[in-house]
């Protein structure tokens, strides 16, 4: 109990506000010599940054292009959000790699662009060890493609992890190489939530397939949590996305890490309320395709963060690995959902005050 108290703590004095909680507060645990090794690995691949965000981060993020790239281009491209607690090496876990080389995401080219920038040390709201470290903010949920905000007589600056892929996206663009109507994004775990609210928010990304994530917008022991709506919202209850059309899916597992498994079957069920699209996808241990998720691992959709019980250990141990075989399925999903050549063209979405 005391570990999970710890994580609470994280949040116990949050002032809930228009976009959900404060930003995350840089955690100082870190020393800079551990971060910079931990940047600095791109095996196979090669290094963007520093670029200093707004709060004075450098950020990085690793890069992997498939050979004869000058022949090839303009190609698709697909950015990966890594887990809390890993840095943009975790990319190396998943097989898309090899598949960046070979696989097809447009109707003309093999290969593809794959992204992976790098997330910063923050709290988080997550048990245990998992309260602080490398990871992303999705709890801070002012993600508008406006940037900065005023809500009454307060200024709201931009998530300062959704400008960093911002950058990173943009410098990519710079450089011609991308199909600007396939823009993709992925994720696994932490990653997974924030490419989710990500993709929800940005209006020239494509689709999204993401790994077992926990609700962005409520999950865990987040008090600040938000309902996502397609409109300007009633009050700080709500948050509005600025791309709810967006194809999404989301792969995860029947018993997860934390009891996870009934948060995301809520999480699909308010996606369809806005009138978004997702491809809810429920895994067993074998990764077949299930109808519900597994009631031994919990039952509460915002999870409670469960540890120390045999089901505890099966959900953690499922979620620390990425469904290899599903990397096919979730990469023809991206590739059936390309952005219309109207949102490539249109200038992003002012968004309303609220």
């Amino acid at each position: 109990m005391a570990v999970l108290l710890a994580s609470r703590d994280v949040f116990g004095d949050a002032k809930c506000e228009a976009f959900g909680n404060p930003p995350a507060q840089l955690n100082r645990g870190w020393p800079a010599p551990v971060t910079t090794a931990v940047n600095s690995l791109c095996l196979g691949g090669r290094r963007l940054g520093p670029w200093t965000d707004g709060l004075g981060n450098a950020r990085y993020a690793c890069l992997y292009e498939p050979p004869r790239l000058g022949e090839l281009r303009p190609l698709p491209m697909v950015v990966f959000l890594h887990p809390s607690e890993t840095s943009a090496y975790a990319v190396i876990l998943t097989g898309l790699i090899g598949l960046s080389r070979k696989a097809v995401l447009d109707e003309v080219h093999q290969g593809f662009i794959l992204l992976a920038p790098q997330g910063r040390s923050t709290t988080h709201g997550y048990p245990g060890y998992d309260s602080r470290g490398l990871g992303w903010d999705n709890w801070y949920r002012q993600l508008s493609p406006a940037g900065a905000l005023r809500v009454g007589s307060t200024i709201y600056d931009e998530n300062v992890d959704a400008a960093s892929i911002d950058h990173f996206v943009d410098q990519m663009l710079a450089m011609g190489e991308i199909d600007r109507r396939r823009i993709y994004v992925m994720g696994w775990s932490n990653g997974a939530a924030m490419a989710l609210l990500y993709a929800l928010n940005r209006p020239w990304v494509a689709a999204a397939a993401v790994y077992s994530a926990p609700d962005p917008f409520s999950a865990l022991f987040d008090v600040c949590i938000q309902t996502p709506v397609a409109d300007a919202p009633a009050g700080i209850g709500q948050a509005r996305v600025f791309n709810p059309r967006i194809p999404i899916m989301h792969v995860r597992n029947d018993c997860d890490i934390g009891g996870i498994c009934p948060n995301g079957s809520r999480f699909a069920s308010r996606v369809r309320a806005f009138g978004g699209s997702i491809e809810d996808v429920i895994i067993d241990s074998s990764g077949r395709r299930v109808s519900f998720c597994d009631d031994s691992c919990g039952t509460n959709e915002m999870a409670v963060g469960q540890i120390g019980t045999l089901a505890a250990f099966r959900g953690m141990t499922r979620h620390m690995r990425w469904p290899i075989q599903w990397n096919q399925r979730m990469l023809d999903f991206l590739r059936l959902h390309p952005l219309g050549i109207t949102k490539v063209l249109a200038k992003s979405p002012t968004p309303e005050q609220h």
